[in-house]
């Protein structure tokens, strides 16, 4: 008998039904934001809270597959945005504004991932959500970090200088992004021009990388 086949065939209604839960707390997560509960999340899948422990371990684990779905299509798209054909500065603007997009296109899924309700997650096991928001944080800034390094000749010592960029960007994007979405003090295309602008300087003097795609 084949049983990488059978092995296979038995794995899959678990992937399939994890992905069910995380669409279910996805819309959990729409609806309550920060405020969204292991109860609620049980609740809109049709099954009981224990069922949800059994996939996820805690809230933590929960917290923790959300944010790596949420990250890996975070990440995909500013990836398509760094690589778009159009000059360094349009792409410079156009990853920035994907971030900005992607927050303010679901505020409730930011806002959960950044900043959970503390009543709600006190009363869950303790959950810390800094614990958990900052290696998203730290991950965005190691990917972008490699692609500045793929892309930019930045000389001796270069691939620490892109690591350096990457992980303050994403600070920068992260900081910046976290006050717009809360006060809307301008536009976001305003926000837009005035990061790439702080930005530029270093930037626009770097030469692409000769076997890199180029940035």
């Amino acid at each position: 008998m084949d049983t990488t086949h059978r092995t296979t065939d038995q794995q899959k209604p678990a992937e399939q039904r994890r992905r069910e839960l995380l669409e279910a707390a996805d819309r959990v997560v729409l609806r309550d934001g920060p405020k969204a509960s292991m109860n609620a999340i049980a609740a809109e899948a049709g099954i009981t809270k224990p069922i949800l422990y059994r996939h996820f371990g805690d809230k933590g684990g929960l917290y923790r597959a959300l944010a790596t779905r949420h990250t890996d299509a975070l990440l995909a798209a500013l990836r398509a945005a760094l690589d778009a054909p159009s000059d360094r500065r349009r792409r410079v603007e156009s990853t920035l504004d994907t971030y900005l997009a992607s927050i303010e296109a679901m505020p409730q899924v930011y806002r959960f991932l950044m900043h959970p309700a503390e009543e709600s997650h006190q009363s869950e096991q303790g959950f810390d959500v800094g614990r958990h928001s900052a290696p998203l944080l730290r991950r965005m800034g190691e990917e972008l970090g490699q692609v500045i390094a793929e892309r930019i000749d930045l000389g001796a010592g270069g691939e620490a200088q892109a690591r350096i960029w990457g992980h303050g960007i994403v600070g920068m994007m992260h900081a910046a992004g976290d006050w717009w979405l809360g006060e809307r003090p301008c536009s976001r295309a305003a926000l837009v021009t005035a990061l790439a602008d702080l930005l530029w300087g270093r930037l626009s003097l770097a030469d692409d990388r000769p076997d890199g795609p180029g940035f």
